[in-house]
């Protein structure tokens, strides 16, 4: 069958209040390419209330895996939430404490709190990585042990786009003698039957569907290209571009090695269904057990603590700790404290304590301009309004 001739068709179900969610949906998949894929899933209080895929018949499924690039980050700094309830964590002690190593070139009074809110200045080595490097966490935080930051620590901050889960991760590691990723798996994602892995084994390798590239028009590639970014920049840096010949990061979930070891910044893969569990997990519990995190953890970690001018995005950001602040980020409409992680393929996923939802969705082909794709902004609306009404 041609790609011409392919039929992309919306299945799942809603709840009564919510069917507004399925006609914005649907009518944005009929407006899209007929190679499109895509997943959206919301809970409210804990109970699924969406529950809608598309894509071209005989292919769409409900239990496809999509690489879900920084909605990774969600799932990592869920950990080191965890713990720092727990008590294992301290958020205002100095990452030198529990990794010695991290003090070397000035870092040695950067906290916890700082380094999870982007204050570090440690976005990458001067070097860059190899693609093999930057799949493994491990070796990440042993490159940057050693690195002199880019800014003062403190005095700005800057998305760590492709570290911030190793370094945090090594913090775990030197804490708990265990990987982030075995926390996650233990106290995460086993106990609630999530469908969002950090590090995916091999056998269910068969659901994943491979990161097809953005394709923007014409003028959108003028507006990309017209964009300064010089080899040397923070961006660079951070996005690992600084490195002659780096492979393309559009395509980072598309390994397999980037898969199996789970890097905890952006190499998870998830379907909707897990991403929306996880945050209903985080905040209202899930399939019969209780909430992850304590009323007074959602509030710290959600809480703002740096908002304005990103030195690396180069433009207005706000990020609670961990996490992004994800109203003053995308959705101005949701509740103070609303909190989660997009992906650069056009992934979304967050949690609102206030009305009790919890968000997921993902696609398989990049959306322009990267980042949460712009149809988020109806499907969130739209969801969230029938939440406010349950």
């Amino acid at each position: 069958m041609t790609e011409a001739n392919r039929t992309v068709t919306v299945h799942g179900t809603v709840a009564a209040g919510f069917e507004e969610v399925r006609e914005r949906f649907t009518a944005f998949v009929a407006g899209e390419r007929p190679d499109y894929e895509g997943q959206l899933c919301a809970h409210v209080r804990g109970r699924r209330v969406v529950d809608l895929w598309a894509g071209p018949d005989g292919e769409a499924s409900a239990d496809a895996l999509h690489g879900v690039f920084s909605s990774t980050k969600g799932a990592a700094h869920l950990v080191v939430a965890l713990l720092v309830q727990d008590g294992v964590l301290d958020l205002d002690r100095e990452v030198a404490h529990y990794w010695p190593e991290f003090a070397a070139e000035g870092k040695g009074a950067v906290t916890l709190r700082e380094l999870l809110a982007h204050r570090a200045g440690l976005l990458g080595p001067d070097a860059g990585f190899t693609a093999e490097e930057l799949a493994d966490d491990l070796v990440i935080a042993e490159r940057l042990a050693g690195q002199r930051p880019f800014w003062r620590p403190g005095v700005a901050f800057g998305y760590h786009a492709l570290v911030i889960g190793a370094l945090t991760g090594e913090v775990v590691r030197r804490a708990t003698g265990r990987s982030l990723q075995e926390v996650y798996e233990e106290r995460i994602r086993a106990p609630y039957e999530l469908d969002f892995h950090l590090g995916l084994p091999a056998g269910d390798d068969a659901r994943f569907r491979s990161v097809q590239p953005m394709l923007p028009t014409p003028a959108q590639q003028a507006e990309l290209d017209a964009v300064e970014q010089g080899p040397h920049t923070l961006a660079a840096i951070a996005f690992n571009t600084n490195v002659p010949g780096a492979d393309d990061l559009t395509s980072f979930p598309n390994s397999r090695l980037v898969r199996e070891k789970g890097q905890s910044s952006a190499g998870g893969t998830a379907s909707a269904r897990g991403l929306a569990g996880m945050y209903a997990a985080a905040v209202d519990g899930l399939n019969g057990r209780p909430p992850l995190l304590k009323p007074d953890t959602v509030a710290e970690f959600g809480q703002i603590h740096s908002v304005g001018h990103d030195l690396v995005a180069r433009t207005h950001k706000a990020f609670g700790l961990g996490f992004q602040a994800t109203a003053q980020n995308a959705y101005p409409f949701l509740g103070a404290g609303a909190f989660g992680h997009s992906g650069a393929g056009g992934s979304q996923a967050f949690a609102d304590p206030r009305s009790g939802l919890a968000y997921g969705y993902t696609r398989r082909r990049m959306a322009y301009p990267g980042g949460a794709a712009p149809e988020n902004v109806g499907l969130v609306r739209a969801t969230h309004a029938a939440a406010l009404k349950v």
